[in-house]
C-alpha cells in the first residue's frame, strides 16, 4: 500500500515537469536547452507549454522523455527518482530568461523572485536560500556567456571588487558585468564584452546587486 501511495503521488502533472527541469540541471542544460539537445523543439520543455491555453494540463509525450534521457545521458530509473518528492540529490531554485528579468514584477523589492514566468532549476550546490538563476538569451555577453548559459545568482553571497554581477536598476534595467569598484555612491561596472564601454551607475539609481556565483557552460 505504501509503495503504491508513492507511485500514485509521483505521477502527477507537476512531479513530471519538475522531473525533466531536475534532469536538464543535471546535465548543466535549461529545459530549452534539453530539448533542443534531444533534437526537440526548443519550446518543448518551456513552461509556456505545459499548460493549454483553456487551462487544461499538457503532459510531456513518452517519445519526448525518452530523447531527453539519451541526450542527457540518463535512464529511466534515475528519472524516476527525480519524480520522487524525496529524491535529494538536488535543490532547486527559480529560474528566469535573462530577457525577462527586467520586466516589472520579476522580483520584489528586496531583490527576490516574484511574479509569473520562473520556472525550476535545480542545481546541488546552490547554499543561499535566496539564490535564483537566469538563462541567457542571445550572444550579447559573449563570450563569457553565450545563449542557453545559466547563471546562478546569490542575493546572499558578499560581493567584492572583480566579482561578476547582476545589477538591477530602478528604471528597470538588468546588467550583467564585473564590479570594478564600489563606492558609497557609485558603481563602476566592467562589460563583459571587451569592446564596450565601462559604465558608471549612482547608487541612488541601484535597486539590488548580488553576485554570479555559478555558471553552466
Amino acid at each position: 500500500m505504501v509503495r503504491q501511495a508513492k507511485a500514485q503521488r509521483m505521477l502527477t502533472h507537476d512531479r513530471i515537469w519538475i522531473a525533466l527541469d531536475r534532469l536538464a540541471a543535471r546535465a548543466s542544460l535549461s529545459p530549452s536547452g534539453l530539448a533542443k539537445r534531444a533534437g526537440l523543439d526548443p519550446t518543448t520543455f518551456n513552461k509556456s507549454k505545459r499548460v493549454t491555453a483553456d487551462g487544461r494540463e499538457r503532459w510531456p509525450s513518452t517519445e519526448s522523455i525518452a530523447k531527453a534521457l539519451a541526450a542527457a545521458g540518463s535512464s529511466m530509473d534515475v528519472f524516476a527518482g527525480l519524480i520522487d518528492d524525496d529524491a535529494g540529490d538536488s535543490r532547486s531554485v527559480p529560474l528566469l530568461g535573462l530577457a525577462q528579468a527586467g520586466a516589472s514584477g520579476a522580483f520584489d523589492e528586496a531583490g527576490l523572485p516574484s511574479g509569473k514566468g520562473w520556472t525550476e532549476f535545480a542545481l546541488p550546490t546552490a547554499e543561499d536560500s535566496r539564490t535564483f538563476a537566469l538563462e541567457i538569451s542571445g550572444d550579447t555577453l559573449a563570450p563569457a556567456y553565450r545563449a542557453g548559459d545559466i547563471i546562478l545568482v546569490s542575493p546572499g553571497a558578499p560581493v567584492r571588487k572583480g566579482d561578476r554581477v547582476v545589477v538591477k536598476t530602478r528604471a528597470g534595467e538588468v546588467l550583467v558585468a564585473t564590479l570594478k569598484r564600489r563606492t558609497a555612491k557609485m558603481l563602476e561596472l566592467r562589460p563583459l564584452d571587451a569592446t564596450q564601454a565601462e559604465r558608471a551607475v549612482a547608487t541612488v539609481d541601484v535597486a539590488w546587486i548580488a553576485r554570479i556565483v555559478w555558471a553552466s557552460q
